[in-house]
């Protein structure tokens, strides 16, 4: 009995400090370190896209060609369409079914896109805005679908669900199979400057014109690939588009006294030129300095005052591009430039009506061109024949062709650099559109920041490269500032679906293009930045990349490792805040040949009163912390008691045990005089206030302007 009491006893007291043991443990928890890999957000690498970020031996994406005959239809302002579409199966999947895109049913008189708009009473409005919104009929601008069949003429089973249409396939579609169909339709032509829209017509009431952008004017395939399957979002108007590469051949019939650009290679220009317009054209060809005008505004006065009633057609054949537009009125002035991309001549055109000029005729080709000569000079040899910026007054994109605004604003008939800054910076970014998406062709209507963010950071190099001291508005880190420590309700992180976020320019646009340049000029270095960003560029061309590839590529040809800033700037919307908490001065004391003392010196300001024969001479331990939840480099300048100045960067990754603050100490010779994080406003910092020690006075706002003035 006694040892069994003892046994029982022993058990107790193991017991009893395990349970003290177990009352001492701390709950676990997930990892929220800044510093984690992406693994639990990225898709897991495939024979399809590897782990480098490189399209895979499987990799494979579809095909569609397109035989279009357009009619434009002036006096009525309607297109009319017959379509041809042959559509490539290369995928390993059989399908079912195949959809098709139909934009401008969100025109439609039934369109569902008015009523996901909220709207209020205002308290006073135009005339001409109330008769549009509570008068006057809906406009009607959606396809009007004619006929969807077989080559035979059969009819073909299809479902048209808003601005989607199923095509019910008799028999599925193997691997390797392709199928052809063909679709007829015609739709009334929006305008554009009273009714909105991303193309349409602008009328001039002086002579009765109209000048034509076109756009997402045919029936278009959706894209099927290996990632999303069918990409058959409906199309609301804001986030842009999916599409598939071809080959198209169109022929576009218009009143004969119009002048026309569009995608492709015109395969008839002695039908649709004057002899004089040939020669001129023959002369841009070799002109590499300055455009040459095909048609002048004197000749596009005399035509646009007589409206003829003959017609022409415009053939036109383009080869592996992802979309068709084009631009046709009777007022169009045409002048052209040639641009030498590595030895091969590409043209850069514009079209445009006198209202545009001068500004048109000073700037608009010269921006073009020297767009064409950046991109490719930081991704790759721009690789079609032309490009050309419409007087559109708009910004909307093509392959090889642009809708671009600006105008003069001046009494005299001149422009304001306001106006001209605006006009060039626009051009310069749809005309840069032609290498994201059209040629990297990521998917717009999900991944916005992909085409458009990239193309804003390249837009600014293009910027400085025209014009060294061009206004750029956006992209530099201290111009989101304000966007990022704006209220969070309010704010989405950047791989966020565009028609989901509240500040779309800011999301797709801005925030991308500072994130680009913050890694550019910050934090990769620009060599190693435009080598990976090249790599990228050049093998998802005439691909369709995903979020994934672009942030495994930036990492695997630069070896860096990134994963941390993508999470936090793409995946967040957490901000930069860094700040100088606190600052203790030492001096150093030999008490012995092998010892030596550190005496902090608590006396107020950085002087040290008692500096010692020891050297160096000052000694300060610097704590530096991070309210705001992004993690970034520290930068700071320290400026000296002589007057000079010495900037240290510590990387990002000395926050990868502490996310709240951190220590390091600097020895020197000189005594400091100040302390400053983020000297040149490099990190997007949101609260400037904590960056100096000692402290400034002042009011912080006012501190921030004058710093972002300067």
């Amino acid at each position: 009995m006694k040892k069994l009491g003892l046994l029982i006893l022993t058990v107790f007291f193991i017991s009893s400090a395990f349970m003290a043991q177990e009352s001492k443990t701390k709950q676990g928890h997930v990892n929220t370190n800044k510093f984690r890999q992406m693994k639990d957000v990225l898709p897991t690498p495939n024979l399809q896209r590897t782990a480098s970020g490189a399209p895979g031996i499987k990799y494979t994406q579809q095909k569609v060609d397109y035989t279009m005959d357009i009619v434009l239809d002036d006096e009525n302002t309607r297109i009319y369409g017959n379509e041809t579409i042959t559509y490539h199966n290369n995928s390993d999947d059989t399908l079912p079914y195949l959809w098709v895109q139909l934009d401008q049913n969100m025109r439609a008189a039934d369109s569902k896109t008015p009523d996901i708009q909220p709207n209020r009473i205002p308290n006073k409005t135009s005339k001409d805005r109330f008769n549009a919104a509570y008068i006057a009929d809906a406009f009607d601008g959606g396809f009007k679908i004619e006929g969807v069949t077989n080559l035979d003429g059969s009819n073909l089973s299809h479902t048209i669900n808003q601005t989607m249409m199923r095509i019910n396939l008799a028999k599925p579609l193997a691997s390797g199979e392709k199928f052809q169909f063909k679709i007829k339709w015609w739709y009334n032509i929006n305008n554009h400057r009273t009714q909105g829209g991303r193309s349409g017509y602008e009328h001039f009431t002086e002579n009765g014109n109209n000048n034509y952008v076109i756009a997402q004017f045919y029936p278009r395939m959706c894209v099927y690939d290996n990632v999303e399957g069918w990409q058959n979002d409906q199309f609301w108007g804001r986030s842009e588009f999916a599409l598939e590469f071809g080959d198209f051949k169109v022929n576009i019939t218009t009143p004969a006294d119009h002048m026309l650009g569009a995608t492709g290679v015109l395969q008839n220009p002695k039908e649709v030129f004057t002899k004089q317009e040939l020669k001129r054209r023959e002369k841009a060809r070799k002109s590499f300095k300055n455009p040459v005008i095909i048609r002048t505004q004197k000749e596009a006065e005399k035509i646009e005052k007589t409206k003829s009633k003959k017609t022409k057609t415009w053939k036109f054949v383009a080869k592996n591009v992802r979309d068709y537009a084009f631009a046709s009125s009777r007022k169009f002035i045409f002048d052209a430039m040639a641009v030498d991309i590595n030895g091969k001549t590409v043209m850069a055109e514009s079209l445009y009506s006198k209202e545009a000029n001068p500004l048109y005729g000073d700037h608009s080709t010269r921006a073009a061109a020297q767009t064409l000569k950046t991109y490719s000079k930081y991704t790759f040899d721009y690789p079609y024949h032309k490009a050309i910026s419409v007087d559109g007054q708009m910004g909307m994109e093509y392959p090889q062709i642009c809708f671009n605004p600006g105008r003069p604003d001046l009494p005299d008939g001149g422009y304001s650099d306001r106006v001209k800054y605006r006009m060039i910076k626009v051009t310069i970014h749809e005309v840069g559109h032609n290498f994201f998406p059209m040629i990297v062709n990521s998917d717009e209507r999900q991944w916005t920041w992909m085409d458009e963010g990239l193309n804003s950071f390249m837009e600014m190099l293009a910027e400085l490269d025209y014009d060294p001291n061009f206004p750029i508005v956006r992209g530099y880190p201290k111009n989101i500032v304000r966007y990022m420590a704006g209220d969070q309700s309010r704010i989405a992180p950047i791989m966020s679906k565009g028609d989901h976020v509240y500040s779309f320019g800011n999301n797709a646009y801005g925030k991308p293009a500072t994130a680009l340049w913050i890694l550019r000029e910050t934090i990769m270095g620009k060599e190693l930045f435009d080598h990976a960003f090249k790599t990228y560029s050049q093998r998802w061309m005439f691909k369709h990349p995903t979020p994934a590839d672009f942030f495994r590529t930036m990492e695997d040809a630069s070896g860096v490792d990134l994963d941390w800033f993508f999470r936090g700037w793409f995946y967040t919307t957490d901000v930069t805040d860094i700040g100088v908490k606190s600052v203790k001065k030492f001096y150093a004391v030999e008490k012995n040949k092998e010892t030596i003392n550190f005496i902090e010196d608590k006396s107020e300001g950085l002087s040290i009163a008692k500096p010692k024969k020891a050297q160096p001479k000052y000694f300060y331990e610097i704590t530096y912390n991070k309210p705001g939840g992004l993690v970034m480099p520290i930068i700071v300048e320290f400026t000296y008691e002589d007057g000079t100045k010495e900037k240290k960067i510590y990387p990002a990754e000395i926050w990868r045990y502490t996310d709240n603050e951190v220590t390091k100490t600097v020895h020197s010779n000189k005594q400091i005089r100040k302390i400053m994080i983020d000297p040149d406003l490099e990190t997007a910092d949101v609260d400037t206030a904590n960056n100096s020690y000692p402290r400034q006075t002042g009011d912080q706002f006012s501190r921030f302007k004058a710093k972002v003035k300067n």
